[in-house]
């Protein structure tokens, strides 16, 4: 679960990071009361407007700007709440601002020797440890920096079963070039990151950047934080953070049904039973000269239900020209399937696209019966070369 740069810094505060201070606003009165706010609080006299929206690469897309009185926040936040925030991670259909976070000025006249660096922490899936991503050129995008100066990108590894080491967190400090203050300020600030990490169970946690003052305080100035969905069970509050307008209206509606829905951009919607068998399917759909719309697990519990679910999601997509639902009925039985597909289609209504329906494993030979007998504008398939001709004569 994605959240906004204020709510990661909110979890980032209470486990010990230093941060750049902030207020949330919802419109431009609430962004003047922050502003004085923090005047009275941090002694800012300037003050940054942030867009919230869940994409990196906001200042690129004139999301981020520094206002120098309290007319200018006012100004900015007008302009900035509503607006349409195109950046390279939103893609050309951009992202509507709803709020913005109007934040303490870190970069103020005075507090030119700063320097900034990048720091992440995530796990390391072939080698099942946490791993630690840093580099002294933060403020960029790292994918640039890692493309080009890779010999600027360190990386430290974390055993789960001990977690971070002081002498890790010393030897970041000491690779990002720092002494005095500012080193005990760095080891301090990796310590408090790394167990924001563990105890919140992120999937991710980036901080770009990292900024070092001149009188050599660690704090950040932006978060970003991805919480692990499968953990939310044991943080009954982050449920609180879940930002629907930030999220594809397909996806909300498929996880109100128990679906695992992932939208994408091809031609060909796609609805199977488990994870694998849907990765295979979008593989088989890809090679018969289609391209996967979706990824769709319904589950080992199919029924007429979440089959009908399933399907309408699919076809509020305007670009789908085919759906190919692919079952294997293990836990499942292939006719009651059938017998979903058939009552979900008629409740729908009248749909104008054909629908292929590969049935392999229990009872598959009444359930490709069921779908044969329809009369419906369903395809049936046993084998996945069968699916595969009729994609590929369908799509064309």
């Amino acid at each position: 679960m994605n959240i906004h740069e204020y709510q990661g810094k909110e979890l980032l505060k209470e486990n010990g990071v230093r941060i750049q201070e902030g207020i949330i606003a919802n419109n431009a009165t609430e962004a003047v009361e922050a502003a004085q706010k923090l005047n009275q609080t941090t002694g800012t006299n300037w003050w940054v407007v942030k867009a919230q929206i869940h994409a990196g690469g906001r200042g690129k897309g004139g999301g981020v700007k520094l206002a120098k009185s309290i007319e200018e926040v006012k100004t900015l936040t007008e302009k900035i709440i509503g607006m349409n925030l195109i950046t390279n991670q939103t893609g050309s259909e951009g992202k509507i601002v709803h709020k913005v976070l109007i934040a303490q000025d870190v970069y103020y006249p005075g507090n030119k020797a700063t320097s900034e660096f990048y720091i992440s922490i995530l796990l390391n899936r072939t080698t099942s440890r946490n791993i630690i991503v840093y580099s002294t050129e933060g403020g960029m995008d790292i994918e640039e920096v890692a493309d080009k100066t890779p010999q600027l990108i360190f990386k430290e590894e974390v055993d789960p079963g001990v977690g971070l080491q002081p002498f890790q967190a010393r030897k970041i400090a000491f690779n990002l070039g720092l002494s005095g203050k500012a080193f005990s300020e760095m080891v301090s600030f990796v310590t408090a990151l790394y167990s924001t990490y563990e105890k919140s169970d992120a999937s991710l946690v980036e901080i770009n950047p990292v900024l070092k003052t001149s009188d050599d305080l660690i704090l950040a100035v932006d978060a970003k934080i991805n919480l692990d969905d499968n953990a939310l069970f044991r943080h009954p509050r982050y449920q609180e953070m879940r930002d629907l307008l930030e999220e594809d209206p397909a996806e909300i509606e498929a996880s109100k049904n128990n679906l695992n829905f992932i939208k994408l951009d091809g031609n060909v919607g796609c609805m199977v039973n488990g994870a694998g068998l849907a990765m295979a399917t979008m593989d088989i759909i890809k090679l018969s000269g289609g391209e996967p719309a979706n990824f769709l697990d319904v589950g080992g519990g199919a029924n007429a239900q979440t089959v009908e679910a399933g399907l309408k999601i699919i076809l509020n997509d305007p670009n789908v020209k085919t759906i190919l639902i692919n079952i294997f009925g293990g836990i499942v039985r292939c006719d009651r399937v059938a017998s979903g597909v058939v009552e979900a289609y008629k409740k729908i209504g009248e749909i104008n696209i054909p629908i292929i329906v590969r049935l392999q494993g229990t009872n598959a030979e009444g359930g490709k019966e069921i779908i044969d007998q329809s009369g419906l504008k369903v395809f049936s398939a046993t084998t996945l070369k069968e699916a595969a001709d009729l994609v590929k004569k369908l799509v064309k």
